[in-house]
């Protein structure tokens, strides 16, 4: 099977430290997630900046897009992302907007599954509709009362979908093997990275783990 992808999850607001992280974890990581509060808080600047400093990695810009799909996105596609989020519950009209404008910069679309009911058939119309990557999202609200990731990632990953499977929530090197198996194309991970006393370190130990369980 090929390899799965590993994102990491840059989640703090400060730029610098922002940038400083992907530094440190650029040599084991694939995707730089900027997420949704950093994106917020930092805006286009920090899009472009990673763009330069890392062109090997791909960019991707957890906007949650809920309106306005085409408008909300293009900007952050035209400012270097290679996939933008836009959220299930949004409907099709505002997931179809996001794919209009990630064909537009030859990008990608993931489509997060968080809070959507029927998450099956929400994963088979954005495949439908042209949407690259399904993402199966345990909020970080939903893992506080103990909820994990893996039972619907087995479900979507089962569909045999035209679409890569992204899974997030509470990723650690204890669980990356499961994922892997379960039928994840890219794993997400935040906490285990950069909440390590080496944030280098563990994104060593989580790709030679995730390398190893895709033999």
């Amino acid at each position: 099977m090929a390899k799965p992808l590993i994102q990491m999850a840059l989640d703090s607001l400060d730029f610098d430290a922002t940038v400083a992280l992907a530094e440190q974890v650029a040599p084991y990581v694939d995707i730089f997630e900027i997420g949704t509060p950093c994106i917020k808080y930092n805006g286009l600047k920090l899009v472009e900046e990673l763009r330069a400093r890392f062109p090997n990695q791909l960019i991707l810009v957890d906007l949650k897009t809920m309106d306005a799909g085409e408008y909300e996105a293009t900007p952050f596609y035209a400012a270097g992302a290679d996939i933008c989020t836009v959220l299930g519950v949004s409907g099709l009209a505002t997931i179809g907007g996001v794919v209009k404008a990630a064909k537009a910069h030859n990008a990608e679309v993931q489509v997060d599954l968080i809070n959507v009911p029927d998450k099956i058939e929400c994963a088979r119309a954005s495949a439908e509709l042209g949407a690259q990557i399904v993402g199966v999202h345990t909020g970080l609200d939903a893992q506080a009362a103990g909820q994990t990731p893996f039972a619907d990632l087995n479900d979507i990953a089962s569909l045999g979908l035209d679409v890569r499977v992204s899974v997030a929530g509470g990723i650690k090197q204890s669980t990356v093997q499961s994922v892997v198996e379960a039928g994840a194309n890219i794993i997400v991970v935040g906490a285990a990275i950069y909440g390590a006393p080496s944030p280098a370190e563990a994104a060593r130990e989580i790709r030679e783990l995730v390398d190893a369980a895709a033999v």
